[in-house]
């Protein structure tokens, strides 16, 4: 039957009844989960670190000083999942509780976020599945000396959005994982009839600046590591894993509070990412 204009306007008004509660309940979903929190690992997680091998008496950080942080994120379809988990340094647990609450803010999408135990230490499996993760007592891929993650102050995110592309002398790349290598290599937001891509890691690597990780591996020449955020370079990470929690905190807020005041000056001849490139040079020619 043909519906009367009345009719057209009752249905919707109905129809944008529905999609303003719909909104108003995810707003409020996102408003009314609990903050992010962090806490030591007990001894019972540390051991069964050690008897999955995510972590040797050889680790350059020893396991009590590594802490959970436990938080919820925004899932693809809007969902918000409460179960999301990293293991950092206990010197980075409040920052990094800090950067996951504002992912939710924002509703930035994260896949999924599982300690690496859960894959064996293996983080080939870890990105294949396209897991967010921080602490792997490993060392540096393709070296000897041991990863940043080791330390607990590394971040791998959203790893198929977001490869790790190793690019060999002849000029071949690996790209792990295989997923992204035909769906995230080309970081361009703009492109015709293309879907806009979520869960990019450019589009927060001033919001894990701020909080205190500087490096972000899509910087790189080679390899570039989209996925990857960490504090600062190698010297720096090994003089904050040698600080007590009070002190390491208070060397990491200085840093932070320059990285933020030079933003703030806000160089209207630059644009953005070019005055971020500018302020993290700034912070490491301050770091040791």
């Amino acid at each position: 039957m043909k519906k009367t204009s009345v009719q057209c306007l009752v249905a919707l008004g109905a129809a944008l009844q529905l999609w303003l509660a719909c909104g108003a309940h995810a707003s409020m979903d996102v408003a009314a989960v609990e903050t992010a929190s962090y806490r030591l690992l007990s001894l019972a997680e540390c051991r069964a670190l050690k008897a999955q091998g995510v972590i040797t008496d050889h680790n350059p950080v020893p396991c009590h000083r590594l802490s959970k942080v436990s938080f919820s994120y925004a899932s693809d379809n809007g969902e918000i999942k409460r179960d999301g988990e990293l293991v950092v340094l206990d010197v980075v647990a409040p920052n990094v509780a800090a950067i996951t609450d504002e992912l939710l803010a924002r509703q930035f999408f994260i896949a999924s976020a599982r300690p690496i135990e859960a894959y064996g230490g293996d983080d080939n499996a870890s990105m294949a599945a396209n897991n967010t993760s921080a602490f792997n007592g490993r060392r540096i891929t393709g070296g000897s000396g041991w990863s940043s993650h080791a330390y607990g102050v590394a971040i791998d995110l959203n790893p198929v959005q977001n490869p790790f592309i190793d690019i060999r002398t002849d000029g071949t790349a690996q790209i792990l994982p295989p997923a992204s290598a035909r769906y995230a290599v080309n970081r361009s937001d703009s492109r015709p009839n293309k879907t806009p891509r979520s869960g990019m890691a450019e589009h927060v690597a001033d919001l894990f600046a701020r909080h205190g990780f500087f490096v972000w591996g899509g910087d790189w020449n080679y390899p570039i590591d989209y996925q990857h955020f960490q504090v600062g370079p190698r010297s720096f990470v090994q003089t904050l894993a040698a600080h007590s929690v009070e002190d390491g905190r208070a060397l990491l807020n200085r840093y932070i509070a320059l990285y933020t005041a030079c933003m703030a000056e806000g160089v209207n001849e630059d644009p953005f990412k070019r005055q971020r490139a500018g302020c993290i040079e700034q912070v490491f020619e301050a770091m040791p």
